[in-house]
């Protein structure tokens, strides 16, 4: 799927991972004033906005403390473009969090074309293709059927459910001794099959910027955690270059930067 940027547009933000709980009210503090202040025309929420999510029925229960994200990002969708991805955290988001937040569903991956670039957007964890176990839940979990059959259960059965999953994977993921990062020849294969330069992605919780090759990039957004003994948050920010007077109809090369994050300068 491909997503033309309107000409209005001259700067985007791209942020991932935030993991929103309530075990870290600084976390969400920090993403609201983000949300109030941020200058961008559009922002690109690449999944994991939430530590989990487990239906949109969630959002009626009185005690939901998520309650101020939507808040926000719905004053946030009255003056810019919101999108919103899911992650593997909160796959099960739905039409109606996105009508509530003001916000566009967007899909992964999808190709966005922003002054004369094509950008690749993915959450990430379909490309972390050597977690065989991972990637057998995530085709499991992304199924009609499954996702049927969990939101007819009780809402508080879910969320049982839910933290048991989040448990055998934190688990599973000390028990092993092995990484798995985003494989670069399927990073280099989507941007080719999408005939696009860039990709942008989170997931990994290791920010940096990887050349695949003289022509392909791979930029990877930070997680956000300001609740913990190494706070850190940051932003990708992309602004469209301006028209040269000589050749007003030609796009100049855009510029990346990161922001809102410390040590996060590109």
């Amino acid at each position: 799927m491909e997503l033309r940027a309107p000409s209005h547009w001259q700067t985007l933000d791209f942020v991932s991972d935030l993991h929103l709980q309530d075990s870290y009210p600084r976390t969400l503090r920090g993403f609201i004033d983000y949300l109030d202040t941020s200058p961008a025309d559009a922002i690109f929420i690449l999944g994991d906005l939430f530590e989990f999510w487990i239906g949109d029925d969630w959002i009626d229960e009185p005690q939901n403390a998520h309650r101020q994200c939507l808040d926000a990002m719905a004053r946030a969708g009255q003056r810019l473009a919101l999108h919103i991805m899911r992650g593997n955290r909160d796959f099960l988001m739905g039409p109606r969090l996105m009508e509530v937040c003001g916000a566009h569903d967007l899909p992964d991956p999808v190709t966005l074309v922003f002054s004369g670039e094509r950008i690749v957007l993915s959450h990430g964890d379909a490309l972390c293709t050597g977690d065989i176990r991972y990637q057998e839940f995530r085709q499991l979990s992304r199924a009609d059927a499954w996702q049927r059959n969990f939101l007819a259960e009780p809402l508080a059965g879910r969320k049982s459910r839910m933290l048991g999953m989040r448990a055998q994977s934190e688990a599973n993921k000390k028990a092993s001794t092995t990484f798995f990062d985003v494989d670069n020849h399927a990073a280099l294969a989507l941007l080719q099959r999408c005939q696009a330069s860039t990709l942008v992605h989170g997931h990994t919780h290791k920010p940096d910027r990887h050349a695949l090759d003289a022509q392909h990039t791979r930029w990877v957004l930070t997680d956000w955690d300001l609740d913990g003994s190494t706070p850190r948050s940051g932003v990708l920010r992309l602004r469209a270059a301006a028209h040269s007077r000589q050749a007003a109809a030609t796009p100049g090369p855009l510029r990346w930067e990161r922001v809102a994050g410390s040590g996060l300068t590109a």
